[in-house]
């Protein structure tokens, strides 16, 4: 069965859990990272921007021995006259696993199912699992094991708030989304869900927000959600050794306060140095079963 990594909710808990542990063990082998991946390439494909994501999965592929080739999808025939299904048939003849960033999560699961390799989501509109992964793995860095924690996230509930509310099942942590009224609609209908933010923050073990404003929503309307800023106040209801956290790009004096970012509290570069070790671990566990010759098992 090839492993793809679409979203947290598909991957059985004891699997992430494993996957998380790998990248807890190759973050300590960072300047002698084990050439698991020797002769293996990664085609990276993008129809968003990136940094973070590009690098990580970059560096993750070559540190480990493997190779990349990034591709708009602008310059591909997928974005033209050529099928879903053409695209996934002849990069499983090229590539041994495609990571790919886009907005449509359907044409990513689409195209999943036409690959005999795996396909890694680099972050669709619908879900970002590879950052919970690195913010779960900064977490167990800062406060121990994620399980029975209090993560509270405060804003609009998008692709990362989605993720993580998939990871609290898989991981056995409280997750609370502080989200404005008029977005409950748009929420998982299981999700626990606040209009207050004060009531979400209370002995919180985690903070977390994102941008109001996501890639392609320029203009969007953010008066809703000034409520909802992480500020020094709300920070003072978590607990007293709680964490800030925020995927980046962050919109200064929006959804966070320079206070905040100021503060020992503030784990965004830990948490974005993380993307590099999760990829790692992921990648790992996507190519170990392949039908090609991974050097040595993670």
């Amino acid at each position: 069965m090839t492993n793809h990594f679409l979203d947290l909710s598909d991957i059985p808990s004891q699997t992430l859990r494993k996957i998380l542990d790998n990248a807890h063990a190759l973050k300590k082998e960072k300047f002698a990272p084990r050439q698991i991946l020797e002769g293996l390439s990664l085609a990276m494909v993008f129809d968003k921007k990136s940094t973070r994501t590009r690098i990580s999965f970059e560096v993750a592929m070559k540190q480990l021995g493997g190779h990349t080739i990034v591709m708009g999808m602008g310059e591909m025939q997928i974005s033209g006259a050529e099928s879903i299904e053409d695209t996934g048939q002849v990069l499983s003849r090229f590539v041994d696993a495609i990571m790919i960033r886009m907005g449509s999560h359907e044409t990513l699961v689409e195209l999943s199912k036409h690959t005999t390799i795996p396909v890694i989501n680099g972050l669709t509109d619908y879900s970002h699992p590879c950052q919970i992964m690195a913010d779960l793995m900064t977490i167990e860095e800062k406060l121990g094991s994620v399980a029975g924690k209090k993560i509270a996230w405060f804003g609009d509930y998008n692709n990362v708030t989605r993720s993580f509310f998939q990871a609290s099942k898989k991981f056995g942590f409280e997750f609370i989304a502080a989200v404005p009224p008029a977005l409950h609609d748009k929420c998982d209908k299981d999700a626990v869900i606040t209009d207050d933010p004060s009531y979400a923050a209370k002995d919180a073990d985690v903070m977390v927000t994102d941008t109001w404003v996501s890639m392609g929503q320029e203009g969007k309307d953010i008066e809703k959600f000034w409520p909802y800023q992480v500020n020094e106040k709300l920070m003072s209801l978590a607990k007293p050794n709680a964490i800030f956290m925020h995927c980046m790009p962050i919109h200064q004096g929006e959804e966070v306060t320079d206070d905040v970012l100021r503060s020992p509290a503030c784990v965004i570069y830990d948490e974005a140095e993380n993307r590099l070790h999760a990829q790692k671990a992921i990648l790992a566990w996507c190519l170990k079963d392949a039908n090609v010759r991974v050097k040595r098992a993670a």
